[in-house]
């Protein structure tokens, strides 16, 4: 989500590679995402090639900024 949050589409290959990661892996998240409705799906052809990016939704943002603010909260009472 972090990558998602800094970037408008990220397609597959992408991810894969900034998280270095199995496809398996990878697709599982992203499905967990998906299902959530954390995460918006394109897919396209680029040539030939078929092409499948990923963006946050509103929704997702919101969630990952919570998530954010949960972990500053956990990490501020462990002082």
């Amino acid at each position: 989500m972090s990558i998602l949050m800094v970037n408008d589409w990220v397609d597959f290959s992408g991810l894969k590679e900034l998280l270095n990661v199995t496809d398996g892996n990878l697709a599982s998240h992203i499905k967990s995402l998906e299902a959530e409705g954390y995460i918006e799906v394109k897919k396209q052809f680029v040539g030939n090639k078929p092409n499948t990016s990923y963006r946050a939704t509103l929704e997702g943002r919101k969630a990952f900024d919570s998530h954010l603010e949960a972990l500053e909260n956990l990490i501020h009472t462990q002082k």
